[in-house]
């Protein structure tokens, strides 16, 4: 990229390449993307058209109409108080794989470490997930075409699916910037239609469903959940809006290519939460409005939106919504790609993860970490493909390990925030960036998280996810001795103080590598 001096935004992205350079980083990546853009990435990986709908069970089969009436606010209220926390923190530090690099900067190599562990692999597995939840909406929602559910299947579906998706990031981040902008207001619009159609097409306007509360959990819920008592079938549920609102780190990850990122990405991350938050409210609690008989949809299981549609809705009419929610999920996917790969590029050029300086190489010509786009985009398949040839007690590992997805993301966003708490105002973090909320609201919020990462794990490792329990356990402790017998003498994290200033001669070089010209 060749910043035009005269060019709308030219003085506002030399003012981001320095504060790059001054945090040790060349400007290796394409700053192009304007705040609308930074906004969409978040917000189309969070696509409540594709957790919102695809997860739904856990609310309809779980506590009913009370379950997103109730259950959908404050489960977004947990996930909105990471957001804020983390606004305060990204517009201080606007770096690609922001949260590895806070959990240095904030404490020190170790913790800068264990989140990137953490946020990568809770990356690539959800979006394995997001894709393989791509392939079963697809088969729900066109059975015409006759294609069989098995795993072979899937397998091909997820390969040339996920395999577009990365040749898409690989040609730029303005084409996928311009898809994922796309996708923001498709989401809106599907999202909008939706809601329309689930309004005229119900039989009344009970809103009292909203708010009366069942315990559907056990075989009467078509055995999403377990039997459990009332309080934890209410607390089951707040899964659906927590593990559908999350995604938002994608605005930190591409920081680096967004033009007055210290004010943009805060804003992005907010901002997509809340507006998931809202429209999906109000699209859920109407489809809430059409389901027939609460009753019944709860026996529905996972096939409750499908089951609600065919009952109520005419064939054309649902088609036409099927296939821009497909897009809409597709498009998620897409993005979820650009935000593993630059978490992998960002914790690479700092020697991270084996074959690092393959995995940081950023192409001249398109300005992308190619490596780190292709490798996230195969882990992801793979993950999906091995593990659902394996089973644990008679549970498939897939649906284990997509348990402890949220988990690790919540973890590596959990991590930063705590130590912000202590480190804010120190030398580890002098400055606010210009999105400052300040000490007193960064602490509450701070302290939220806390307790809202408690809740979500305590949430997440119960039946049927209790192996969560032990695979997240295992993965801490298989950590805690590679670090502790080999990363912690190996690994040097990022530039810091001096080795920040010796890094000045080998910037450069960088950006003359890959054509960056911009004039700090």
């Amino acid at each position: 990229m060749t910043a035009n001096p005269n060019s709308p935004g030219a003085g506002d992205i030399s003012e981001d390449v320095k504060i790059l350079h001054d945090m040790g980083y060349a400007q290796e990546l394409s700053r192009s993307m304007g705040a609308f853009s930074n906004f969409a990435i978040s917000f189309s990986i969070i696509c409540i058209l594709s957790g919102g709908i695809n997860s739904l069970a856990q609310a309809t089969s779980g506590a009913g109409g009370f379950g997103i009436g109730v259950g959908w606010p404050l489960g977004c209220a947990i996930s909105g108080v990471f957001a804020l926390a983390m606004a305060q923190i990204s517009s201080a530090y606007p770096t690609a794989g922001g949260l590895y690099h806070w959990g240095s900067l904030l404490g020190n190599r170790f913790t800068g470490w264990l989140t990137a562990w953490f946020n990568l692999l809770g990356l690539i597995t959800v979006l394995g997930a997001i894709n393989a939840g791509t392939w079963t909406f697809f088969v729900g929602a066109f059975p015409g075409l006759g294609i069989e559910n098995n795993l072979t299947n899937q397998m091909i579906f997820l390969a040339i699916i996920t395999g577009g998706m990365a040749l898409i990031n690989h040609y730029g981040i303005k084409l996928t910037a311009m898809l994922t902008d796309f996708s923001g207001y498709l989401i809106f619009a599907t999202a909008i239609a939706l809601t329309v159609v689930c309004f005229v097409f119900a039989e009344t306007w009970d809103f009292a469903r909203l708010f009366t509360f069942h315990n559907y959990s056990g075989d009467v819920g078509g055995g999403v959940w377990p039997q459990v008592s009332n309080n934890w079938v209410f607390l089951l549920g707040l899964l659906l809006p927590i593990y559908t609102i999350t995604g938002y780190d994608a605005s930190a990850h591409t920081s680096e290519e967004t033009v007055k990122a210290a004010h943009a990405v805060p804003r992005g991350m907010v901002r997509s939460v809340i507006w998931s938050a809202v429209f999906g409210y109000i699209m859920l609690c109407s489809f809430v409005l059409l389901i027939p008989n609460m009753d019944e949809a709860a026996k529905q299981g996972w096939n409750v939106f499908f089951w609600a549609m065919d009952a109520r809705v005419p064939g054309g009419l649902k088609e036409v919504l099927y296939i821009a929610i497909f897009i809409s999920q597709l498009l998620c996917g897409l993005a979820t790609v650009t935000s593993a790969s630059r978490m992998i590029f960002a914790f690479s050029r700092d020697g991270g993860l084996p074959f690092s300086k393959i995995l940081s190489k950023v192409s001249p010509k398109r300005r992308t970490p190619v490596a780190a786009i292709w490798t996230g985009a195969t882990l992801a398949v793979l993950f999906v493909w091995g593990s659902s040839l394996v089973s644990i007690a008679g549970t498939s590992a897939y649906a284990i390990v997509v348990s402890c997805t949220v988990i690790f993301l919540f973890f590596s966003f959990a991590i930063p925030i705590t130590l912000g708490l202590f480190a804010y105002g120190t030398s580890k973090w002098p400055k606010m960036g210009p999105w400052n909320i300040g000490r007193g609201a960064y602490s509450l919020v701070a302290l939220l998280s806390v307790a809202s990462i408690i809740l979500i794990f305590v949430i997440g490792v119960q039946p049927p996810n209790d192996w969560a329990l032990k695979i997240t356990v295992g993965f801490l402790v298989v950590t805690a001795i590679i670090w502790v017998l080999f990363e912690s003498r190996r690994f040097q994290g990022p530039p810091t103080g001096e080795l920040a200033a010796e890094r000045l001669a080998n910037i450069k070089a960088a950006e003359a590598a890959v054509g960056e010209t911009t004039k700090v």
